[in-house]
This record gives C-alpha cells, structure tokens and sequence, in this order.
C-alpha cells in the first residue's frame, strides 16, 4: 500500500473510532494538504490554516520553553478543532461536534498523528 493510501487509512480509522467527528485531514507544516476524510470545509484552505495555527503555537511554547509542541484544542459553541504535531513535517487536524468526548480525542488520536508522523517521514527520507 502506498504511504499516502496508509496515512487515508489512518485518518479514515480515527474518524470512524470517534463519535462527532466530522472532519479529519493531514497537512505539512508548510499548509500542503496531505490527506483528507472531510466534507464540511475546504481541505486545502483549512490545511494552511491548520499550518499557522500549529506554527503559533509553536512559538507560543517556544517562548515560554516548554518543550516541544503536541497539540492545541479549539473550542466554540459548538465544536472543537484538534491540531496535533505529525512529527516535525506535519500536522493531524480533527474538527468535531460540541458532543465529542475530548479525552477520547486525545486517547486516539495522539497515536494516530505518531504513526502518520513516520509516514510522512518515511516519504521524505526516499
């Protein structure tokens, strides 16, 4: 299977395995859209978007040096948008409804964007 179909696999698991999600997609840093399981927003306009969210929050924990960064969590009325580091080339965003249960996301997905971060960098170092 080819590292892009994998990394679709992983996304399209994780979506399945959590209740309210209604989006998920794999970016680079860079904002270039990798991979997408979502229908409710532009995938490559919210990849770079998902890009300067988690370079902010890069230099928000670098500033305070607090290590590396791992994730950031947006919550609205009525949702979350969930910004995990894929490694150090890219980025796992998951965007669900107010009834996700937030530590869940957490419990899966944190895996999820370790194995996509060697996926991706796997592709890279070919």
């Amino acid at each position: 299977m080819a590292p892009d179909s994998l990394v679709f696999a992983e996304i399209r698991e994780l979506r399945l395995r959590l209740p309210h999600v209604v989006g998920v997609l794999v970016a680079s840093v860079d904002g270039l859209l990798i991979a997408h399981d979502a229908e409710c927003v532009e995938p490559e306009v919210f990849a770079a978007m998902s890009a300067a969210q988690l370079g902010l929050g890069q230099q928000i924990i670098a500033t305070v040096r607090s290590g590396e960064f791992r994730e950031t969590v947006t919550t609205a009325s009525n949702g979350y948008v969930a910004i995990f580091a894929a490694g150090t080339s890219a980025l796992l965003t998951v965007i669900a409804g107010r009834e996700l249960n937030v530590a869940r996301l957490h419990h899966e997905a944190r895996p999820v964007a370790a194995r996509i971060g060697e996926l991706v960098h796997h592709v890279e170092t070919r």
